[in-house]
């Protein structure tokens, strides 16, 4: 039987987290939908209003076997930029806050330990550290976004960090 992990992220618009983190060798499935706000099965709309509390994430499930959390969340730290509030370039919102929803004990002392090591390479990281809530699967329009339209995001690129 394949094992599998988690890992929930926050990083701006969910189409550019979703189609980085999809080319990564272990990482089998992302999904794209709704986290850390307080309705439950919001709508796309509902997120965007900033009435809900919810950011905009990217569910990504993983072999173990052949990658790990810690390179997962390197990842994330690579392609998108941890030092932005509340917006990812031209995104502005509530939504795109940068934002790691841990698992376990364990997925938050990497995130902790990858965190420090960014501050102390100089990075003002305001990304949050908060316990996995549920998670709302967006709606299919949304999943594989750049696949459909055939082109590649405008607000998240690969930048070496680590």
């Amino acid at each position: 039987m394949k094992k599998i992990d988690t890992a929930i992220f926050s990083g701006g618009c969910f189409w550019g987290v979703e189609y980085y983190m999809k080319k990564m060798e272990g990482v089998f499935l992302a999904e794209v939908g709704y986290t850390g706000g307080t309705k439950d099965h919001p709508t796309y709309e509902e997120v965007c209003s900033g009435t809900t509390g919810h950011y905009e994430a990217t569910r990504i499930t993983f072999d173990p076997s052949q990658t790990t959390f810690e390179a997962v969340v390197k990842m994330f730290f690579e392609i998108h930029d941890p030092t932005q509030w509340n917006h990812q370039g031209p995104d502005f919102g509530e939504q795109y806050r940068s934002a790691i929803f841990y698992n376990n004990e364990k997925q938050k002392e990497i995130s902790e330990k990858l965190i420090r090591e960014l501050k102390d390479k100089g990075f003002r990281v305001v990304t949050e550290l908060k316990p996995a809530q549920a998670f709302w699967v967006a709606e299919e329009y949304h999943q594989n976004y750049y696949e459909h339209k055939g082109t590649t995001p405008y607000c998240h690129g690969y930048v070496k960090r680590f």
